[in-house]
């Protein structure tokens, strides 16, 4: 399970690159060596979205 800080971002904070980066290898544990997150590449291209946590 994911820490607590991973699944609590802060204000300001988009939700899926906290997760991504404080939980990376929850995030990621079904990608090969070398290969690239299929939603962290989708959200580099697309954004945050609405992702991002209102005060």
């Amino acid at each position: 399970m994911a820490s607590k800080k991973a699944l609590n971002p802060p204000v300001g904070e988009c939700r899926q690159c906290w997760y991504h980066a404080y939980a990376s290898r929850e995030a990621h544990k079904r990608l090969g060596p070398r290969e690239d997150c299929p939603e962290c590449v989708d959200h580099k291209d697309n954004g945050h979205g609405n992702m991002i946590v209102g005060g």
